[in-house]
């Protein structure tokens, strides 16, 4: 199992600080509504904008707030995953305005952690989706995919198409991203249990988008493409990446692909033998459960220090079922 040691924080009530202090309490904010009923201001904060992950995610956002009546969302992220300074300075923006609340996944796990305090030393009460945070702030809660299982179950999707034996790769995404951490830690611990398969790379990260993760790949197949049974990447623009490359190396039917989120392309790839399995997280129960989450501890309510949604692993097998269909293509805010 997974251990969530930087971001299962115990939380607290937040104290009520005097109105005449910036940082007052977020029942004190809000703005009027129709019969002087209070709107309250929740800022979603996803890693970027781009993916359809995160459309995804604002996608089931919008529905807790539309099911809570008397809530905004504010969305706000940076275009590119990577760009930890731009997502500070979202935060930073959310703080400045006094939202009500913040739900945050941070793209790098320590980069975020002083916005954060701040913003909780502010009296905005902060929760942590998708990926964790160091240690540190005193969050609501965590709402997330078990990464390191979803890893685990990687590390099994792969042992059955490769026949439980062979050369893989393990795929990186970036340094400090603390969900893929979990999952690329998952994957390796799951391969133990498997001991004719060898993993000859693991130390290789291939960024944030489709095009750095091809350039990646080719460099990994020419080096190792003769001798390679399968590639784990562990978040769709890897995955995205890696597939053009395994098809223009005509590698594609030879060697295993897993996944770790979905996209039209690997959709396509799992029905044509080119994609070994995706593992699907929830993205739109996530975006839902870490908005209700927020408002419920706002409200007074105790919350779980981490909340899981889910993780499901499509095969070409099973790629037909109506839950997997949900998950291979979820709904988006357009």
């Amino acid at each position: 199992m997974a251990t969530f040691r930087p971001f299962l924080i115990g939380f607290s009530l937040l104290l009520c600080l005097p109105l005449a202090m910036v940082g007052c309490n977020s029942s004190e904010r809000g703005v009027a509504g129709a019969g002087g009923k209070k709107t309250l201001r929740v800022a979603v904060i996803p890693k970027g904008t781009s993916h359809e992950f995160w459309k995804s995610v604002h996608l089931g956002a919008r529905r807790a707030a539309e099911e809570a009546g008397n809530v905004e969302i504010i969305w706000r992220g940076s275009v590119v995953e990577s760009e930890t300074g731009s997502q500070i300075e979202v935060v930073k923006s959310m703080i400045t305005m006094q939202v009500d609340g913040i739900v945050l996944a941070p793209n790098q796990k320590a980069g975020l952690v002083d916005a954060v305090d701040e913003a909780i030393t502010e009296g905005i009460p902060v929760v942590i989706f998708d990926s964790g945070l160091d240690e540190g702030p005193e969050i609501v809660s965590y709402v997330a995919t078990d990464n390191f299982k979803g890893g685990q179950l990687a590390a099994d999707r792969m042992a059955a198409a490769i026949g439980e034996k062979g050369n893989v790769i393990l795929l990186r995404y970036l340094a400090g991203s603390e969900s893929t951490e979990q999952r690329e830690e998952g994957f390796l611990e799951g391969l133990k249990k498997y001991p004719n398969i060898t993993v000859v790379s693991s130390d290789q990260y291939a960024g944030d988008n489709a095009t750095s993760a091809k350039e990646k790949a080719d460099q990994m197949l020419q080096l190792y493409g003769d001798d390679l049974a399968g590639i784990f990447t562990v978040c769709e623009p890897n995955a995205n990446g890696t597939l053009a490359a395994l098809r223009n190396a005509g590698l594609n039917q030879k060697v295993a692909l897993i996944a770790f989120d979905s996209s039209d392309a690997l959709i396509e790839a799992l029905a044509d033998g080119s994609c070994g399995g995706i593992v699907l997280q929830d993205p739109i129960e996530m975006g839902y459960q870490a908005v209700k989450t927020l408002l419920a501890s706002m409200n007074g309510e105790t919350v779980e220090p981490f909340i899981s949604t889910g993780e499901y692993v499509a095969t070409p097998e099973n790629r037909t079922e109506e839950k997997i269909q949900r998950l291979l293509k979820p709904e988006i805010v357009e």
